[in-house]
């Protein structure tokens, strides 16, 4: 498996049809081969990796309508979606894992279906005053908290975006530029990241990961509304200084050995193809990266079709209900590789290979 061919592409919709349950409703996925119970997250993740290959038009009536009200099932009156089967403080408390991380997922789920939530995002309404906005983005961790930060602003804002875009929500135009405003205002510019220079643990490729890793929450928001972040020239610098030896994008405290997961390779990877798309600048560096980028992460795809988040590593994702053992596939990781392919190929080919992607805000978009 060296290419996103088109057995590539059969092989991991395999992959994601062995984890479908059957009997209705149509649409409830589980997590990885060792979990038996379905979980909301893993059919986001199916319907986003399903969509990605253009195999949704496959659908019969009935499977859509029924796969459409299963996820719409799961909103509640304050339009954020809530999976009971995962309820956990985590659930409540996390950005990297959580409801409101559940919600983003699920908007993009629902606009591959051609879909929308049966209630408003009325979560969101407490950004309405400007003040509020600014009071808010105050209150996050802007030093070595920045991981965390970066994907709770994240959340909000792809909310947000999709309520004004989607949903009519003209005044959350205003909390969304604010946000941008904010993060222009706090980059910095010599390396177009956020969040302090120098970490007080880890080494310094170590940090530098990080935050690139943090960044890649923040330049999704400005390239969907089609606005150029901050310093493209010193972001390419930034995230070209991440590749290790393997092709992948992660740096652990022993930088000669390094085992780059799902999130960090698509973090630097995104990045330099949306970046490269707005300036010339060490075009043929960002070339060659995404080529070894490209072999590093097909070999995270295993023989049973799926893809490890990070290899020779259990991975617990936020609940037991969403564990996947030492090399075993999880429908996160599969969903977020394939992705990360799916734009490697747009940097390096244009359109040629027929990946299929989204419209609306989160991770997917073109």
């Amino acid at each position: 498996m060296d290419t996103p061919s088109a057995d590539f592409r059969g092989q991991v919709l395999n992959f994601m049809e062995s984890m479908r349950l059957d009997g209705p409703p149509y649409g409830r996925y589980r997590y990885a081969p060792g979990q038996t119970e379905p979980v909301l997250y893993a059919s986001c993740y199916a319907a986003l990796t399903r969509h990605l290959f253009g195999e949704l038009d496959a659908l019969t009536p009935e499977q859509h309508a029924e796969w459409v009200a299963y996820i719409q099932s799961f909103q509640d009156d304050d339009g954020m979606f809530r999976d009971p089967v995962v309820a956990c403080e985590l659930a409540e408390t996390g950005t990297g894992w959580g409801w409101r991380h559940l919600t983003l997922h699920v908007l993009m789920a629902l606009v591959t279906l051609g879909a929308k939530p049966s209630k408003r995002l009325a979560w969101l309404d407490v950004m309405r005053r400007p003040e509020a906005v600014q009071q808010w983005l105050k209150g996050w961790d802007w030093g070595e908290g920045l991981g965390y930060t970066s994907n709770g602003v994240q959340n909000w804002c792809v909310a947000l975006q999709y309520a004004r875009d989607f949903q009519g929500e003209q005044w959350a135009d205003k909390a969304v530029c604010m946000i941008l405003d904010f993060l222009d205002e706090h980059c910095d510019p010599n390396s177009g990241l956020w969040g302090p220079e120098a970490s007080s643990s880890g080494s310094a490729e170590q940090w530098l990961s990080s935050r690139v890793v943090g960044a890649y929450h923040f330049w999704v928001l400005y390239f969907y509304d089609q606005r150029i972040p901050p310093v493209p020239e010193r972001v390419l610098d930034s995230v070209l200084a991440t590749q290790n030896e393997l092709g992948g994008f992660g740096w652990r405290e022993d930088a000669r050995c390094p085992n780059s997961s799902a999130c960090e390779d698509i973090d630097s990877v995104d990045p330099l193809v949306r970046f490269s798309e707005i300036t010339d600048y060490r075009r043929t560096d960002v070339r060659q990266a995404l080529v070894r980028a490209r072999s590093w992460i097909v070999s995270n795809f295993n023989a049973d079709e799926g893809a490890v988040f990070m290899r020779d590593t259990p991975y617990e994702y936020g609940h037991p209900l969403l564990f996947s053992a030492a090399g075993e596939s999880g429908m996160f990781p599969t969903w977020f590789r394939a992705l990360s392919l799916a734009i490697l190929d747009w940097g390096l080919y244009g359109e040629q290979m027929g990946w299929q992607f989204l419209t609306g805000p989160g991770h997917q978009f073109k």
